[in-house]
């Protein structure tokens, strides 16, 4: 929530008073890029002016994301399938483990998997993750 009021605060135009009304009601960024003129309105923001003005940031921010690779925090099952094949890896080269096998992503997360592993991995190295 401060890092949403922060946002809105360096946003050119949008009163004080939409930073607090984003901090006092907790809004998070994934909140945030989900919020409508119904939301905004909710949270008490009235002025036609800034409800345009926010959503148009809105907009922008959610198009300046959507090349992004989700955080750590919103993909745990990618983190942890990357990071228990490197543990074996790390075992396997001590001589500790059988030589692991690449790491298997589930349908739905598959595209998920892929994007973080070339973000993290990029170029080359994301072969030693994706075969």
């Amino acid at each position: 929530p401060e890092d949403v009021s922060k946002w809105a605060k360096g946003i050119d135009g949008i009163p004080e008073s939409v930073a607090e009304s984003l901090q006092e009601n907790r809004i998070t960024g994934r909140e945030l890029v989900a919020l409508n003129m119904e939301g905004l309105k909710m949270m008490g923001i009235e002025r036609p002016g800034t409800l345009c003005l926010l959503l148009d940031e809105i907009s922008n921010l959610k198009r300046a994301n959507q090349d992004h690779v989700t955080l750590i925090e919103h993909s745990p099952y990618c983190f942890g399938l990357i990071l228990d094949y490197l543990r074996l890896k790390h075992l396997h080269a001590q001589g500790l483990a059988k030589e692991p096998r690449l790491p298997v992503a589930s349908d739905p997360q598959l595209s998920r998997y892929q994007k973080v592993v070339k973000y993290y991995f990029p170029g080359d190295s994301s072969k030693l993750l994706l075969g």
